[in-house]
């Protein structure tokens, strides 16, 4: 596996592996876990090539998030990443990606406006205009991204539509269902935050999601059942709950039943750590 830290060494090393097959991109900001590697092994199964992209985005932080306590584990990610048969990392420094003078910003409105989007201001600008970065310096003929930030990879589509980009079609821009823990906990880098009692409470997030959309699917009223599910997720020891929405899953506008295609959508904290998820209702 190549390891490229600067652009012109990325370039270099990209060209070479485009000039003998296809070359798929899996972005992500390091922490790696099952999720990720299940990402990696969508993208070895699709294309010739892999490139895996490790940079914590400084601006898709918010003032008060955990840019500085999020993990780095470089050294353990690079080799998880070579057992994999991954034939080029791309693991920038901020100043590589953003040089002195950056002053482009990439906004994908009413997509990104509602769900993570009201809590989080700014953070969706903060990933397009990386991802579309990562797209320009990799070049690659394919990207994946999992499900489980299911808001993010509508926004990415989006992005990659409005500007033309250079991948071959919307299409190439893969979603990957979530991968989840045995009590159905979807896998995330932040997981690591739970403390032992928080970590069994977190359980209730996707076993009161299903019950949920049972109920929804039976035809009770959106509003009520949504309510509840947010006072069983406070009962079950989570401290707030962001947002329990139904929405189309294609683009992201609120819906009101179990119709083909739409989502639920939970954002809620527990500790300090915010958890999501989301599901398909029919």
């Amino acid at each position: 596996m190549q390891t490229a830290t600067t652009l012109a060494a990325l370039r270099t090393a990209s060209s070479a592996l485009r000039s003998s097959g296809s070359l798929a991109l899996v972005p992500t900001m390091g922490a790696l876990h099952e999720g990720h590697l299940t990402l990696v092994r969508e993208a070895r199964a699709a294309a010739e090539h892999v490139a895996v992209s490790i940079f914590v985005n400084p601006r898709q932080f918010g003032e008060n998030e955990d840019l500085d306590a999020y993990p780095r584990q470089m050294a353990r990610d690079s080799a998880l990443l070579e057992a994999e048969g991954v034939a080029l990392l791309w693991a920038p420094a901020p100043e590589e990606v953003y040089p002195p003078g950056y002053a482009t910003n990439i906004s994908v409105s009413r997509i990104s406006d509602d769900l993570c989007g009201a809590d989080r201001p700014g953070h969706f600008d903060g990933v397009a205009t990386v991802v579309c970065k990562l797209f320009n310096q990799v070049q690659p003929d394919l990207a994946f991204f999992g499900e489980k930030d299911w808001q993010q990879l509508a926004v990415i589509r989006r992005m990659a539509r409005d500007l033309d980009l250079t991948l071959p079609h919307v299409d190439a821009i893969r979603g990957v269902p979530i991968v989840r823990e045995a009590d159905g906990l979807a896998r995330s880098s932040r997981n690591a935050y739970l403390t032992s009692s928080q970590r069994a409470a977190a359980a209730a997030l996707p076993r009161q999601m299903e019950t949920a959309i049972a109920r929804l699917v039976a035809g009770e009223r959106a509003d009520a059942v949504l309510s509840d599910l947010a006072g069983e997720l406070l009962e079950a020891g989570f401290d707030s709950v962001d947002y329990a929405d139904l929405r189309r899953g294609s683009d992201l506008v609120p819906a009101s039943d179990a119709a083909p295609g739409n989502r639920l959508f939970v954002a809620a904290r527990i500790g300090g750590t915010r958890l999501i998820d989301n599901m398909p209702v029919a």
